[in-house]
């Protein structure tokens, strides 16, 4: 859709996925492929390498330096994409705290949580810094390894850091949504076809050049149990339904990054035969503003 909707608006996309920020990461994270991306300019992907690390505070402002060069240009960007946080950081405009990542302290902090648990680590990030911690699933140990990497590392929560201040954009947010039971049939053909395309062998390649399966890279959907797969946790049948299961989930946890009563947000069934005749339309009329 926003490869269509780029031919129609001269446009250019700038890519909101957490993942495909990595190269040679591509069949797992869905990756524009190469005729998509000849067919409209892509920004922010295969920036890093698997085993390098990009914040949000450095994402967003490749976003907008990425933005810029789009307007400059007279074109008109779209950010397209699901990470929650890539998206409302460059949306919103959050303040981000630039402390770089000590690795040692986050090996202490996930030593800690794989000895006593998710929720021990968690309730320690809600005794100094509650509204953070109340935004973080305890489960997502990443991120609360961050939050409390920047309270020891800084003395100030991460959540008084990230008070938001508005980009001087006029925007307008499309969210694309259908039902439950056709979204999750459509999950689980994706998945079966990029085992097809070759999974498996893109996380034994990744491993090979030395991405070993604690990377954030490979903590995403997909590279994540095919590693478990590849050490012997699980037969690849269990893998293969395991990326579906998670997947499922992942979509939930998105409407909470994305809710369905957020006015900012238009909403746009996508099993709608005239979805995109439905977003060209909303395009057309913002840009008449």
């Amino acid at each position: 859709m926003a490869v269509s909707l780029c031919q129609q608006y001269s446009g250019e996309i700038v890519s909101a996925d957490s993942r495909q920020i990595y190269r040679g990461l591509d069949i797992g994270t869905a990756k524009p492929t190469p005729e998509e991306q000849a067919a409209a300019r892509h920004h922010l992907i295969d920036i890093v390498e698997p085993d390098q690390t990009l914040g949000v505070a450095e994402y967003q402002a490749l976003a907008y330096a990425a933005i810029e060069d789009i307007l400059q240009r007279g074109h008109l960007p779209f950010l397209v994409g699901g990470s929650g946080q890539y998206v409302r950081a460059v949306v919103e405009g959050w303040r981000l705290p630039r402390v770089p990542p000590d690795e040692s302290l986050r090996a202490r902090l996930q030593a800690d949580a794989d000895q006593y648990g998710s929720r021990s680590l968690h309730a320690r990030l809600a005794e100094v810094d509650p509204a953070a911690a109340a935004r973080i699933d305890h489960r997502n140990v990443r991120r609360v390894i961050r939050a409390l990497e920047v309270y020891l590392k800084t003395g100030v929560p991460i959540s008084h850091l990230q008070q938001a201040q508005p980009p001087p954009y006029t925007m307008l947010r499309i969210g694309l949504t259908m039902p439950r039971d056709r979204l999750y049939a459509r999950i689980d053909a994706r998945v079966d076809r990029m085992v097809a395309a070759g999974l498996l062998t893109e996380v034994e390649a990744a491993i090979a050049r030395g991405c070993h399966l604690g990377l954030p890279a490979m903590s995403g959907l997909g590279y994540r149990q095919m590693g478990q797969y590849l050490v012997g946790q699980m037969t690849l049948d269990e893998a293969v339904r395991l990326i579906k299961k998670e997947t499922r989930r992942f979509v939930r946890q998105q409407y909470t990054w994305f809710r369905r009563d957020d006015p900012g947000i238009c909403w746009v069934d996508a099993s709608d035969a005239h979805c995109l005749q439905i977003v060209s339309r909303l395009i057309a009329q913002f840009l008449k503003r």
